[in-house]
């Protein structure tokens, strides 16, 4: 039984905790209103996506890793807060069934829908009162329309005091990096749910709530089509996963920095 003189103490905690967080699904208005005010101007706006990612992996493996890198990078940063990761991109076509539509669980928004869904999370981000509003996301569809809404939106509010940029890096620059990594330690590279994604899973998720490891299998010409890999997840590792990891939040940082620093 807890005596009522440690309530208060323990209640106090959970609030410091609560109000600790980046994420801003975790806060209330009012404290979303004061870390603005103590000097959080800064917003991560990052979208992942709900996919097929082969027999072993859960649907939303791009957007655990989008939630979770983007909480990293903004306790980095120090200066910023995360909105809720948009779980939905563009990945295939419905009336062709392609890409990841081939497969069920698979969900896609068309470019127009994801363009004006980050446009506007964003711009309720400006709203809120963040002064510096960086896009970015963990999937390779929505790329180009993370890029315009950001040029669409600077544009517009740059003169008003307002930035808001289009990162790419953590998408583009870290897959370079973890092929060059695979192919230093003699592993194929991949493309999809194979050695990369599924160590960055392992990494995130020792409990495997999201990972089926009875389930790996290595694809190939014939497989590819039915099991929606491509690669070999059974070369992963959690050790690896925290390599391909880090390369996302540190070029997320270092690219913010970057552009932080930049003349207008």
């Amino acid at each position: 039984m807890i005596r009522p003189a440690i309530l208060p103490i323990l209640i106090l905690a959970a609030s410091i905790a609560r109000a600790q967080s980046v994420y801003i699904e975790d806060l209330t208005w009012t404290e979303v209103r004061d870390a603005i005010a103590a000097g959080k101007t800064s917003a991560i706006i990052y979208a992942g996506s709900t996919e097929q990612n082969g027999p072993h992996l859960a649907l939303g493996k791009h957007t655990f890793f989008a939630h979770y890198v983007a909480g990293r990078v903004a306790e980095v940063l120090g200066d910023a807060l995360v909105y809720p990761t948009m779980p939905f991109a563009p990945t295939g076509d419905f009336v062709l069934k392609t890409g990841h539509l081939r497969f069920p669980g698979s969900v896609s928004v068309s470019s127009d829908v994801f363009l004006g869904v980050i446009s506007q999370v964003a711009l309720s981000a400006i709203n809120a009162g963040f002064k510096q509003i960086y896009l970015m996301g963990d999937h390779g569809g929505g790329q180009s329309e993370l890029k315009l809404a950001a040029e669409n939106l600077d544009e517009e509010w740059s003169a008003k005091g307002v930035r808001v940029r289009y990162v790419p890096d953590p998408y583009f620059k870290e897959k370079l990096q973890s092929d060059q990594y695979l192919k230093e330690h003699q592993i194929a590279t991949d493309e999809h749910a194979g050695t990369d994604d599924t160590s960055q899973m392992m990494f995130i998720d020792p409990k495997h709530q999201w990972i089926r490891t009875d389930k790996l299998a290595v694809s190939d010409i014939t497989m590819e089509s039915r099991t929606g890999v491509i690669g070999d997840p059974t070369k992963a590792t959690a050790a690896m996963g925290k390599v391909f990891i880090d390369f996302k939040i540190n070029d997320a940082v270092e690219q913010i920095r970057a552009l932080r620093s930049s003349k207008p």
